[in-house]
């Protein structure tokens, strides 16, 4: 008898116990909540050979951008190559290979033929959209799930996490009437699904939302913040973002104090929501100076200048409001050395991560003419390393603010109006223009 998982896909080594365990596994990883890894052990307990199992927990390490969890992703997976596995096990194992290589695009492509002929592996939908993600593939973030739903009903176990998953790519890729309306649709059937939730966060963040985010936030709390749902921290952060985009820093604040940092979390995703809003408030003028000296030393677990240059950025903002300067170069010498790597990896750190430490540093010494050089080029494809459009924003808005206090009128005009045609309501962008029109009247008045 072949043993299946939930959407019918046939998993090699597998007792029927351990099949519900890895099931169970799958499903919390799904919804970011409980313990996905505790419960991919009791699989491994109960069926040694499970090779999905095995696979499983490798792909929680590896998609974890963490150096420690990436070493561990590596040995499971090297053991679960010498178990019995058919061709769909084959191509997971495929797709971590090259991941754990820094070939994160190879993988992506692996996972994208894995789903074509095994549309229902819901697994694979995921860490494949993750893989998206982090290579700010916004095309394929929407069409790889659009390619495997067709296939999907709403009877198979998961239909509306997969909902959930389109809405987030729909976002991403500009679809914001229907990735809202997905979402919604989504959470209708599971209201526990937290990442079809920041899906219509997204949504109204990126349409300059902010009170309807507000709202949304606060009404459907209790499905997201619980203590246990790894995705809390960062579905705060966007709470905190709408509160900053109605010029309300001291409740953006604290949100930060009572729950982005609260839990003392090391876990970079926590990091780096950490990190990004101490620099959001830095740009609004709040001192970080402390904030960002209390959680400086747990990026020394994961900033190491080439795992995931997207990660050491955020980890160069904190160490800059720190003070922490050395640490700073270190980084940046190290992503200068990853130019002779490589990996596709090591290109985003020298390619990506170098230009953009190297211009919020600038920003952060005051040569904002510097930051204007070194920002201005590298947005343009910073993309390619991964993040939402809502994480990627910092850049233009860094880049802006650098613009203005180079005093460079007609260049930091040019950026607030760009902002101000992308989103035009929100307090940031109209502060920026405020700003950057005041260049001119200077300029005027000193010249009558």
């Amino acid at each position: 008898m072949i043993t299946k998982d939930r959407q019918g896909n046939a998993v090699t080594g597998a007792t029927l116990e351990a099949a519900e365990l890895y099931d169970d596994a799958v499903a919390a990883f799904q919804i970011y909540s409980g313990d996905p890894v505790a419960l991919a052990d009791a699989a491994i307990d109960k069926a040694p050979a499970f090779a999905m199992a095995h696979i499983l927990k490798s792909w929680l390490f590896a998609v974890s951008t963490e150096p420690e969890a990436t070493a561990a992703a590596s040995e499971i997976v090297m053991h679960a190559k010498s178990l019995g596995h058919d061709e769909r096990e084959g191509f997971h194992i495929a797709a971590l290979d090259n991941l754990l290589r820094g070939e994160w695009s190879r993988a992506a492509v692996t996972l994208d033929f894995l789903s074509m002929q095994y549309p229902r592996d819901i697994l694979a939908l995921q860490v494949g959209q993750l893989l998206d993600f982090f290579r700010g593939d916004a095309r394929n973030l929407r069409n790889r799930i659009a390619r495997a739903l067709p296939h999907w009903t709403p009877d198979i176990p998961g239909y509306s996490l997969v909902l959930g998953m389109h809405s987030f790519g729909l976002e991403e890729a500009g679809d914001y009437l229907k990735a809202e309306e997905t979402g919604r649709r989504a959470l209708a059937m599971n209201p526990r699904d937290c990442w079809a939730h920041h899906a219509v966060a997204h949504v109204m963040e990126m349409q300059g939302r902010p009170e309807d985010g507000i709202g949304w936030m606060a009404t459907r709390e209790a499905y997201w913040s619980a203590e246990d749902n790894f995705f809390q921290v960062h579905n705060w952060w966007h709470k905190a973002l709408f509160h900053l985009d109605l010029d309300q820093s001291a409740e953006a604040i604290a949100i930060y104090d009572d729950h982005i940092v609260a839990g003392a979390s090391t876990v970079a995703a926590d990091l780096v929501d950490a990190a990004a809003m101490l620099w959001r408030l830095k740009m609004t003028g709040v001192d970080v100076s402390d904030r960002c000296i209390s959680i400086a030393d747990r990026w020394s677990l994961h900033a190491d200048g080439r795992l995931y240059g997207f990660n050491d950025w955020h980890a160069a903002m904190v160490y800059l409001g720190a003070g922490r300067e050395k640490e700073v170069e270190d980084l940046l010498s190290t992503c200068r050395q990853q130019s002779a790597c490589g990996s596709e990896s090591a290109g985003w750190a020298a390619t990506i991560a170098l230009p953009l430490i190297e211009g919020f540093q600038a920003w952060h010494r005051g040569d904002f003419s510097q930051a204007v050089e070194r920002l201005h080029p590298v947005r343009r494809f910073a993309h390619a390393f991964g993040g939402s459009h809502a994480q990627r924003d910092i850049i233009d808005w860094t880049l802006t603010d650098a613009a203005i206090r180079s005093g460079s009128r007609d260049v930091a005009e040019a950026f607030a109006a760009e902002r101000l045609a992308i989103k035009s309501n929100g307090h940031i962008n109209r502060t920026l223009m405020h700003r950057a029109s005041q260049l001119r009247r200077s300029s005027l008045e000193a010249a009558a």
